[in-house]
């Protein structure tokens, strides 16, 4: 019989210390209307139009809070890791694309924890919408101590090849260049908070990725999409350890836990193998040990070898160039390169 998905107690606490953060800002609110659409691992819903300007709802962090963004966090274990750092007095910031489920988790924060949120809607299938959100976390915040690459999809059971609105695969869209370009915006914020992290969740499920046919037009597989995807994300989170060495922004990458018993997995009948506690506190880990280090690749809780081709610098400089392209993101900056401009936010 299926374990019962678990929930944190309010007064769960990580070994780990936690660290400060800044600031405070009136909330936005946008209203929409949308249609269920079963994808693993979010709880999403299809909106039915976001526009083209995102606003955040909810709170913003007092002088000397701590931050963390967490995309994919209206539920799975994206919502178990913002209830745990809501729950240590963390400031985080909920992303999703279904805006009751986003009400709800801000609305527990802010009765039950220590902590504060705000949440901004906005689809990954959209490249623009990613921009769009990127600009309003730029607007509303000064400095960043965490981001957590966590939004993802894996279309099981289906067989059928489907592009996002850019025209791209929509497991290497939805999985990894929208957390690729959203970092790439968000880069200004975390060199602010440094010493901070970016915590990109992938998976043990990792295939090659043929750097000629990224978006699987000649031989499609959903095992194929899902898994070059995810190798995409280690190859991503290894680049950027070493582009950002000595600008005390980390990171790495990591499988949190095998099939988790989020609520999706047990609606859709299937059988968990692990507790979302279990990758929560992994995920968790990555953000809080001071001894982690950067570049890594942790399979739960142990550094791991990732699938061969994550080493070879020659394949993850041509992914990280054409992803650039693919996105219109500016290359990743060196640590030797000034940083990139961005809006004053508002007072």
């Amino acid at each position: 019989m299926p374990p019962s998905p678990l929930r944190p107690s309010s007064s769960l606490r990580r070994p780990f210390p936690q660290r400060p953060f800044s600031r405070t800002r009136p909330p936005g609110r946008r209203r929409r209307r949308s249609a269920p659409v079963l994808l693993l691992g979010l709880a999403w819903t299809v909106p039915a139009g976001i526009g083209a300007q995102i606003q955040g709802v909810g709170d913003l962090p007092e002088p000397g809070q701590r931050t963390v963004l967490i995309t994919g966090s209206t539920g799975g274990l994206g919502r178990e890791v913002a209830r745990s750092l809501a729950a240590d007095g963390v400031h985080v910031i909920i992303h999703g694309r279904n805006e009751e489920r986003a009400r709800e988790l801000l609305e527990e924060i802010r009765a039950t924890h220590a902590g504060s949120g705000r949440y901004y809607l906005a689809d990954f299938a959209s490249l623009e919408q990613v921009r769009v959100l990127g600009e309003a976390v730029l607007r509303d915040y000064d400095r960043l101590d965490g981001l957590v690459n966590n939004a993802g999809i894996a279309r099981l059971g289906t067989q059928d090849r489907v592009l996002s609105e850019n025209g791209h695969e929509l497991h290497f869209q939805v999985n990894y260049l929208a957390g690729y370009l959203l970092t790439d915006l968000l880069l200004p914020l975390l060199r602010e908070g440094a010493p901070s992290r970016i915590v990109n969740v992938a998976s043990r499920t990792q295939a090659p990725i043929d750097l000629d046919d990224l978006m699987l037009e000649a031989a499609y597989s959903v095992r194929q999409a899902y898994g070059g995807s995810k190798l995409a994300q280690i190859m991503h989170a290894f680049e950027l350890a070493e582009v950002l060495r000595g600008t005390g922004v980390t990171a790495n990458a990591l499988h949190p836990s095998g099939v988790m018993d989020t609520d999706m997995i047990l609606e859709a009948g299937l059988q968990p193998q692990s507790s979302v506690l279990t990758g929560r506190n992994a995920v968790l880990r990555l953000l809080d040990d001071p001894d982690i280090g950067s570049g890594g690749y942790f399979h739960v809780f142990e550094p791991a070898r990732a699938h061969e081709q994550a080493y070879d610098p020659e394949v993850r400089s041509r992914l990280m160039a054409v992803s650039a392209t693919l996105t219109g993101a500016a290359p990743v900056p060196s640590p030797a390169s000034p940083s990139r401009t961005r809006p004053t936010p508002s007072r």
